[in-house]
């Protein structure tokens, strides 16, 4: 599957299509997309999700996706890449900390825009933004890059206050990084015991659990099911998903195996849980 990559710091696109025109594709960059007008479904990582106006999506790099367009639709896309982060006048620990909530959006399925408040704000910058990219009038080219940096980091507000996990204010690198790559292979249960952690990042496995405990106020069992349960949760909220396809997906035994460990979380079963939404 062939990667877009970008070649701008940032890049701005306006499109209004009847039908996507790519199949499912990545890539190296992160892409926000902001529902202008239509209705269709985001399908992303195999997963689908509907979309109205209002909707914005941030689309990480590797996440595989595409649109299905039901009704014409008016598109925004904001595209930018690490390197672009890492090249404004951020405090290290705050870039650090950026790239961690915006790698992991992939895990918050949907629209991003979870601040009421911030919804009607982002639709105003976000028109801002097109007149001057349209106008090209003096400054356009400063006006348009505070504009993107103040996107960025309202996106990154909205998905940080709902990842699965509280972070320290304070996390150093190591442990983003380590918080990273459990949620890149929360699907390889096998990747994620405390024995292959620890060699992976270099910690001692008799002082690991301290460490993770430390940085995260949890433990490492405590954050992989809190990490699970908002995906399975995700999973019959937002899709059509079937509990079998839920548990091969997450990489449980079986369905029986899943229901078992939902309850345990949640004290009801996932079909009762399921029932509660259409209620």
């Amino acid at each position: 599957m062939n990667r877009e990559t970008l070649h701008e710091p940032f890049e701005i696109v306006y499109k209004k299509l009847d039908e996507c025109p790519k199949e499912g594709h990545k890539h190296l960059f992160f892409e926000l997309v902001y529902i202008l007008s239509g209705t269709g479904k985001q399908c992303i990582n195999n997963n689908k999700f509907d979309y109205y106006a209002g909707h914005m999506f941030l689309i990480t790099p590797e996440d595989c996706h595409s649109f299905e367009i039901e009704s014409t639709t008016e598109f925004f896309f904001l595209r930018f890449g690490n390197v672009y982060i890492r090249s404004k006048e951020f405090r290290t620990d705050d870039v650090q900390r950026m790239e961690y909530i915006l790698q992991n959006a992939s895990h918050q399925p949907g629209c991003i825009l979870k601040n009421f408040s911030d919804k009607p704000f982002i639709r105003s910058l976000i028109d801002a933004m097109m007149a001057e990219y349209i106008n090209r009038d003096l400054y356009n080219k400063e006006l348009i890059a505070k504009m993107v940096d103040t996107m960025i980091v309202m996106v990154a507000r909205n998905i940080a206050k709902y990842l699965p996990a509280a972070i320290k204010e304070d996390a150093e690198e190591k442990t983003l990084a380590l918080l990273n790559y459990i949620q890149a292979n929360i699907y390889h249960p096998e990747k994620l015991r405390a024995e292959k952690l620890s060699s992976q990042f270099g910690i001692s496995e008799h002082y690991f659990g301290k460490y993770f405990k430390k940085h995260t106020h949890e433990t490492l069992q405590q954050y992989i099911a809190n990490l699970r349960i908002k995906l399975i949760e995700a999973r019959l909220r937002f899709s059509n998903m079937r509990i079998n396809e839920i548990a091969y997906e997450l990489g449980f035994t079986d369905e029986s195996h899943l229901n078992k460990f939902f309850k345990s979380q949640r004290g009801l079963s996932l079909k009762a849980f399921r029932n509660s939404l259409a209620a």
